[in-house]
């Protein structure tokens, strides 16, 4: 008796995702609790799965909300997932957190960004990284991978750029990686392709460090920062899964002293 193939849309998503991951199927199915038989056969489209099962293989694979809507629309189910703009009334609560961590560490600079790195949010210690870029480079929705690497941006003002250059595109380069995302690889393209500004100085290594700094020149003094990112860890709606918080601490005390006013 022939097999039918019952929906074939779904399946190569999956194979995708779970290459991506570098997972075999043996490796997905025993963490999924089914048989590596029926990942092959959802694979290949001889086995519909259930909506359940679909979840379940996308959150074994750690496949963001925003796709796995995605994975259920290809397998003719409808998305689970809602996307609220960030002023929406029901999004009060994570504007008020928002709001609540960013002005908490202020002086020292932080902001909210999305899955494509367009800022949302910033309090006023971001001023002074961004004091001298380019307006047109700070219009909403400013991108700030194109504000911290255009050369028209934070990038003369950058002592160790070459390193911090290094650091930015490989975060985006595995982002890249592990999304599939084409608006992340284009932006992967262009901000690849921007110069480093001629005087950058590269002599500045991780070696003995235990981060990677971010070394500013602002006015006559250099400061040093490194950086922390924060996600909402139980988020269902698409918008909130996708904020991350890069909050920069002081990495000495010389430019903690400077951005307290001391």
């Amino acid at each position: 008796m022939t097999e039918v193939t019952v929906r074939a849309g779904v399946g190569p998503l999956l194979r995708d995702w779970r290459q991506r991951r570098r997972r075999s199927q043996l490796d997905l199915a025993l963490d999924a609790g089914v048989s590596a038989r029926h990942v092959s056969f959802v694979e290949t489209g001889r086995s519909r799965p259930s909506a359940e099962m679909v979840l379940q293989l996308a959150e074994q694979l750690e496949v963001p909300l925003r796709d796995r809507n995605q994975l259920l629309l290809a397998a003719g189910y409808a998305p689970q997932y809602g996307e609220r703009a960030i002023d929406d009334p029901a999004m009060t609560p994570v504007r008020e957190a928002l709001e609540l961590v960013l002005r908490g560490h202020e002086p020292y600079p932080a902001a909210v960004v999305d899955r494509w790195w367009e800022m949302v949010a910033a309090n006023s210690g971001i001023a002074l990284l961004v004091e001298d870029v380019a307006p047109e480079l700070l219009a909403p929705p400013a991108n700030v991978m194109r504000v911290a690497l255009h050369p028209d941006g934070m990038a003369p003002r950058i002592v160790n750029f070459a390193e911090w250059r290094a650091h930015l595109l490989e975060r985006l380069r595995h982002q890249v990686s592990v999304t599939g995302d084409a608006a992340l690889a284009a932006l992967y393209e262009e901000v690849s392709g921007y110069p480093g500004p001629p005087d950058a100085d590269s002599h500045h290594s991780a070696g003995g460090e235990v981060f990677v700094p971010l070394v500013f020149r602002a006015a006559d003094r250099e400061l040093r920062f490194f950086s922390t990112v924060a996600t909402f860890g139980t988020a269902v709606d698409i918008t909130m899964s996708e904020l991350a918080i890069e909050s920069f601490f002081p990495a000495d005390a010389a430019t903690a002293e400077v951005l307290r006013g001391a």
